[in-house]
């Protein structure tokens, strides 16, 4: 319990102290506070919290059920709503965004930690299923393609996602970013778990931060590099120049 991060989102300032406080009585640690949707969306993509805890009812124009879908989208965080509206119209509209529970105001610190912990059980258990799920479908993908293919997660789906079309893929704590031309897929792993499923002659470590597509640079501005299209700018650490002049026709 001392190592689950939480993320509290509510727009009432007593109510938000409140529940902070009670989280750290209960041994939580509290990542971050937010008062507004568009503040969730970020504070969960920059901390990637174990859990967060979502006002249903926030103030401005993304509303809490909004706010969870939008992370929901681009990331595998379990959510549990916070409402003092139990009503079926409200229900119903939550319950697309896949939450993990719903604690209805007033509650109590037995209510917050029996939701807690019940929401990091079942979200454990989904992610071993599909952890086994991503492995059987990696076992007959490369029977027949190698690694010219990788199934990523996206919105409770595996898709097929052609590692030639991957511009580069960037860390980020314990996710890594797979980046095409126009979308983004946060993936649970390691840089170098990633590294290791792609092709070793198409793909080139640049950065400790950083994996690119060896055909999508298309400039060298030291200390960094660009990508076509784009035109995104990757930093070129210190310990990886040589093996990146190594790989590239220099004239």
């Amino acid at each position: 319990m001392a190592h689950t991060n939480v993320l509290v989102v509510e727009d009432e300032s007593i109510v938000s102290k409140d529940i902070q406080h009670s989280l750290k009585k209960l041994g939580y640690n509290v990542v971050g506070a937010a008062s507004t949707g568009e503040q969730a969306v970020a504070l969960a993509t920059e901390h990637m919290p174990d859990i967060i805890l979502m006002d249903i009812m926030l103030k401005g124009e993304m509303n809490g059920i909004e706010a969870a879908d939008a992370i929901r989208k681009t990331t595998n965080i379990p959510v549990i709503f916070l409402t003092a509206y139990a009503d079926e119209s409200t229900l119903a509209k939550a319950k697309v965004t896949q939450p993990y529970g719903y604690i209805i105001k007033p509650f109590k610190e037995i209510d917050i930690h029996t939701s807690i912990e019940m929401a990091l059980y079942k979200h454990k258990k989904e992610t071993e299923v599909l952890k086994e799920r991503d492995l059987l479908y990696a076992l007959v993908e490369n029977k027949d393609h190698g690694k010219d293919i990788l199934f990523v997660k996206s919105n409770s789906r595996l898709v097929k996602l052609k590692t030639s079309d991957i511009y580069f893929i960037e860390a980020l704590k314990d996710y890594v970013i797979i980046n095409t031309l126009n979308t983004r897929y946060t993936v649970h792993s390691t840089m170098k778990d990633i590294e290791g499923k792609l092709p070793e002659s198409e793909f080139i470590r640049v950065h400790r931060s950083f994996i690119v597509r060896v055909d999508k640079i298309t400039a060298i501005e030291q200390p960094n590099l660009i990508l076509e299209n784009d035109k995104k700018v990757i930093p070129i650490g210190g310990s990886y120049k040589d093996d990146l002049a190594k790989r590239l026709n220099l004239v």
